[in-house]
């Protein structure tokens, strides 16, 4: 299966139309650093890894066309503007940033184009060893609930918007470690929020549930609550946009009330993220930008029709006011864990320093082997 981001045989750059699916699989191409913009602000390119590696693309693709100090600086800034929420783009511009501004003009689109490729490749890893640890986790619960459960009886995950293999570059994050179970022919069954207003769950993660074969069931968003107090999940397993200094954590509108909910049922409540996620600049959840999108993700929702078309209806009457803010903020103390790429960290002050270590550890690491 091929990555999500992919360079074409002409060295085009393509990746998947997500606004389109559960019902049309189409590859957009990505030709120029207005593409890659456009395509993040609409949300044809989604999830906080996968932004952050279109947004280095965008970057090269500028410096193709005009490799000055200016041009360089201006596609920084109006790239960056794209997504307020998710941290990954400011990650992924920087580190492109960095390799690219001390060199002499004529050498930084080749070499720009050469740290897209390297984050991309870096995703896919980072997110294959989220997977192996979240993966651990989830093992272990199912040992702790077997003493209680009948044999085969599957492991019951609630999972909400889509942080799957198309928010990322392969693998995906929260999603990582229930595709390796199912891989492992763990029984696993996940419940998905549909995830209002753009239905990310629905139409994204249950697409890429069943196409891999991996039992689930699409639930409305308010319905987690009861399905926890019946006791019929197990654990909830999110992505995330951004986590602050002292392990707040910021994700799709919704989150926070799922984990008030597993709270309050003493169940499991875990964030998987790579280490790029974590700002340290963000001080708490307070400091996150909240964007807020346009009315019409409420007021209308789209769909098939009988005959076959797609198209929008509107759900709310006119003239009703509406506000739609994309994120809220978990407070630190509701998470159980943030599953990274260096392992399971608390959701704390102390662990989100720790996480930070372990990625810097491992990033001199890399850079040893490089040389």
């Amino acid at each position: 299966m091929s990555r999500t981001l992919r360079i074409d045989e002409d060295g085009v750059l393509r990746t998947i139309d997500q606004t389109l699916l559960p019902f049309e699989r189409r590859e957009i191409a990505l030709r120029s650093v207005e593409d890659c913009r456009r395509a993040i602000v609409s949300m044809q390119v989604r999830g906080a890894p996968l932004i952050g590696a279109v947004g280095a693309w965008g970057l090269a693709l500028a410096l193709r066309d005009d490799p000055s100090d200016a041009a360089l600086h201006e596609a920084w800034r109006w790239l960056l503007g794209a997504r307020p929420t998710a941290v990954n783009l400011r990650w992924a511009l920087d580190r492109a940033m960095r390799r690219v501004a001390p060199l002499p003009p004529a050498q930084r689109a080749q070499a720009a184009r050469g740290e897209a490729m390297a984050i991309c490749d870096d995703d896919a890893d980072c997110n294959r060893r989220i997977g192996e640890h979240g993966a651990a986790l989830l093992e272990a619960l199912r040992e702790r609930l077997a003493p209680n459960r009948r044999a085969g009886a599957p492991l019951n995950l609630l999972t909400h918007c889509n942080a799957g293999r198309i928010a990322t570059l392969d693998h995906g994050t929260a999603l990582a470690p229930i595709y390796l179970l199912h891989q492992r022919d763990v029984p696993v069954h996940v419940w998905v929020d549909e995830t209002r207003p753009r239905n990310q769950g629905a139409s994204l993660t249950a697409w890429e549930l069943a196409e891999r074969g991996v039992p689930h069931t699409v639930i409305v968003d308010n319905a987690g609550g009861l399905l926890m107090r019946q006791g019929r999940v197990d654990a909830a397993i999110v992505g995330c946009d951004r986590v602050a200094a002292n392990g707040d954590v910021a994700n799709k509108i919704g989150t926070y009330l799922k984990a008030l909910a597993a709270r309050d049922c003493g169940l499991p409540f875990w964030v998987a993220c790579p280490v790029s996620t974590i700002d340290p600049q963000a001080v708490d959840g307070d400091a996150v930008p909240i964007e807020e999108r346009d009315a019409r993700e409420v007021t209308h929702a789209t769909g098939r029709l009988a005959d076959g078309t797609i198209a929008a209806v509107q759900v709310v009457p006119d003239g009703s006011p509406v506000a739609n803010p994309g994120f809220d903020v978990t407070p630190a103390r509701l998470v159980g864990g943030l599953v990274t790429e260096h392992g399971v960290f608390e959701a704390s002050a102390e662990g989100v320093a720790r996480a930070l270590a372990a990625g810097l550890a491992g990033t001199a690491r890399t850079a040893g082997i490089a040389r």
